[in-house]
């Protein structure tokens, strides 16, 4: 398992960078395809120009987002905030800034920004799915290893557990089993490697791939069929997500915490309650004309 596709000299193709550019041209691709959207008044000519423009602020999203949580880090070492090729992208801050750099862009062009959004969020979740390809190939995202007990990931005690288990002698470590036979072991220069060297873990990237991939599959092809009125399926987009992510996070290892609860929990609860609160606003409206 390599983060490049191959290597010639200090030339590299990485399978992160290339799983996203994949993604964005088959989100292009899916999206000039929309009917409904077309339907609606979204001309093809301006998708791309919306593809770019969407990407673009949902990454300087992403990147705010993440610097941020780490503030205590970042506040201590400014000139790492650019970088964002040494790490550091959060997905929730990239919705967010998508959402905005929509917005704006819908605001450009004289579209309804919510049309744009119903288009956009199926190719989204998709890119979201082979992103996650490359997060594998990175050895990121991470699980915890399988052989934790399934009442210290619910109970999210896991670091305390962790410390108690390396502590314990080799014997009593033997003891604890693999739960699950789908278990990762990565090379010890990854992430997940290096913090767990040569233990099979919980695919967590994997996880959301496949959730993701379901989510598009249903965005796409069972809710979009349907006639809903413009927004609901922004909506629907938001509620899934927040769902599939609360599941991932329950078994990721590297999540970002705030006052000790993780922040995807945070974010994902209050999308839910955002996507059942706008589903409910909206059709209030259509009931109201």
């Amino acid at each position: 398992m390599k983060p490049y596709l191959f290597k010639i000299g200090n030339f590299e193709i990485r399978i992160y960078s290339l799983m996203y550019i994949i993604a964005l041209f088959t989100a292009i691709f899916i999206a000039k395809r929309d009917e409904v959207a077309e339907k609606r008044g979204i001309n093809k000519n301006i998708i791309e120009d919306y593809a770019y423009f969407a990407i673009v602020s949902g990454l300087i999203g992403a990147r705010i987002y993440y610097v941020l949580l780490k503030w205590g880090y970042y506040s201590q070492n400014v000139s790492e905030i650019i970088k964002v090729w040494h790490g550091g992208l959060a997905i929730h801050g990239g919705i967010i800034g998508g959402i905005l750099g929509t917005i704006i862009f819908a605001k450009m062009k004289k579209v309804n920004p919510l049309v744009l959004m119903d288009m956009a969020v199926g190719p989204l979740i998709l890119g979201q799915g082979l992103g996650r390809i490359g997060n594998l190939a990175n050895g990121e995202i991470h699980g915890f290893p399988t052989i934790t007990p399934f009442s210290v990931i619910l109970k999210g005690n896991f670091n305390s557990w962790w410390q108690e288990f390396q502590n314990m002698p080799l014997m009593k470590q033997l003891e604890f089993k693999e739960l699950v036979p789908w278990g990762i072991k990565f090379p010890l220069d990854s992430p997940a490697g290096s913090e767990f060297p040569n233990m099979k873990l919980h695919p967590a990237m994997i996880y959301e791939l496949i959730f993701n991939f379901i989510a598009f599959y249903l965005i796409w092809f069972v809710f979009r069929k349907k006639e809903y009125s413009k927004g609901i399926l922004t909506m629907i987009y938001i509620i899934i997500y927040g769902i599939i992510r609360i599941i991932v996070s329950t078994f990721r290892a590297e999540d970002l915490l705030v006052y000790g609860i993780r922040a995807p929990y945070i974010i994902s609860f209050l999308m839910i309650i955002i996507g059942v609160v706008g589903i409910f606003i909206i059709n209030n409206k259509k009931e109201i004309k």
